[in-house]
């Protein structure tokens, strides 16, 4: 048995671009994508924080240390220039694989700079003083 991981994920870039007319994908710098391990022409998932959109294409490398992040063809329809995008690949990993996995996070800044790279998503704690009941 095979479960999906998150394998890569580059959290809060900025779309440089949304080109309508482009051949559809997504260009992504390429020096985030070989950070990212994420591989050209690999399945990819855009979750825009703006507008709460989220789909699915591919990734096309765009030039290096540009920090473009281009939403190109019918998916320009669904994330602007200037809006924060969350962009994540995934892995089928069976169960040995599992045992020493760890993802790639890559965290930006507003200016599309890498500012954190990282394995681990911290633990989400409960609101000091909230409840839960079971």
């Amino acid at each position: 048995m095979q479960t999906t991981m998150l394998k890569a994920k580059l959290h809060r870039a900025s779309v440089t671009h949304s080109e309508l007319d482009y051949e559809g994908s997504c260009a992504i710098d390429g020096k985030f994508l070989e950070l990212a391990g994420i591989r050209e022409y690999e399945q990819i998932h855009i979750y825009n924080i703006n507008n709460g959109e989220r789909f699915t294409t591919y990734a096309i490398r765009a030039e290096d240390g540009s920090g473009i992040i281009s939403v190109n063809g019918a998916a320009a329809r669904l994330a602007s220039k200037g809006d924060l995008v969350i962009i994540c690949a995934y892995a089928a990993l069976d169960a040995q694989e599992l045992e020493s996995f760890k993802p790639k996070l890559i965290y930006f800044n507003d200016a599309n700079e890498v500012v954190r790279c990282g394995h681990v998503i911290p633990v989400q704690a409960a609101e000091v003083g909230r409840v839960f009941s079971v």
